[in-house]
């Protein structure tokens, strides 16, 4: 395996009143492969108003962690904006905190750039045999709507859009972040369509694990996110430039 010119991984990991997995997520995020990678773990707290501060107060002075504190709540793409603009690592990744991505997926998902095949991975729901928790068929539906219309105007031929897990070259991203726009679940769009709109860069996908949330054990996302996703799909691939 080429492993030439990376040595760090930053994780960045948005969180919002997570106080029930935060330390689990840690946790796994500590103990996963990151084939020799060193750790730069980048935690932003998006105004939370459980205990998940407190809980992350401890980590504030622990070598190779970052926390960071939003006074107020900004929204997913908020807290990653600041997290990615705060990650050094040669390559980045991003984690939710909430159990739903399994960090022991973080080999396949490192792989196909640390062998220069890939500027940037998703971790696809929706590709191999690993474990998938069965939901909502709405919810599943809805994802797959938005992949397509977003692969249609960005004429990219991903299958998960949306997924949490996306990896990317360090220098590529950050250089991006600042022109990130998205406060909330739009992230996911906007990013994609602004990764795609630049020259040459290649995207892969794997397969990953997935243990979805029920609304009753803590989920956000909800419909109206989707249909403010088709608005960002639009805006991103057909308005920026």
């Amino acid at each position: 395996m080429k492993n030439i010119n990376y040595k760090t991984l930053s994780i960045i990991i948005p969180c919002y009143n997570e106080a029930k997995t935060i330390q689990e997520i840690i946790l796994k995020v500590l103990k996963a492969d990151s084939l020799g990678l060193k750790k730069e773990i980048v935690i932003v707290d998006d105004g939370s108003i459980d205990k998940t501060r407190e809980i992350l107060s401890k980590y504030k002075e622990k070598k190779n962690f970052n926390i960071i504190f939003h006074k107020k709540n900004t929204g997913k793409g908020g807290a990653l904006k600041t997290g990615l603009l705060e990650s050094s690592g040669d390559i980045v990744l991003i984690q939710d905190a909430d159990l739903e991505y399994d960090p022991q997926d973080y080999p396949n998902l490192l792989k196909p750039i640390i062998n220069n095949k890939a500027d940037v991975v998703y971790g696809s729901r929706f590709l191999g045999g690993r474990p998938h928790r069965v939901l909502y068929f709405w919810h599943s539906l809805m994802n797959r709507l938005l992949t397509t219309f977003s692969n249609m105007l960005s004429n990219i031929n991903l299958t998960d859009m949306e997924t949490c897990y996306k990896v990317m070259k360090g220098d590529l991203i950050r250089e991006l972040a600042p022109k990130l726009e998205s406060k909330k679940f739009g992230f996911e769009p906007e990013v994609t369509a602004k990764l795609a709109k630049i020259k040459e860069v290649r995207f892969y996908e794997v397969g990953i694990s997935y243990y979805g949330r029920t609304y009753r054990e803590g989920k956000h996302i909800n419909w109206l996110d989707g249909i403010r996703a088709i608005w960002e799909i639009i805006r991103y691939n057909v308005f920026y430039k």
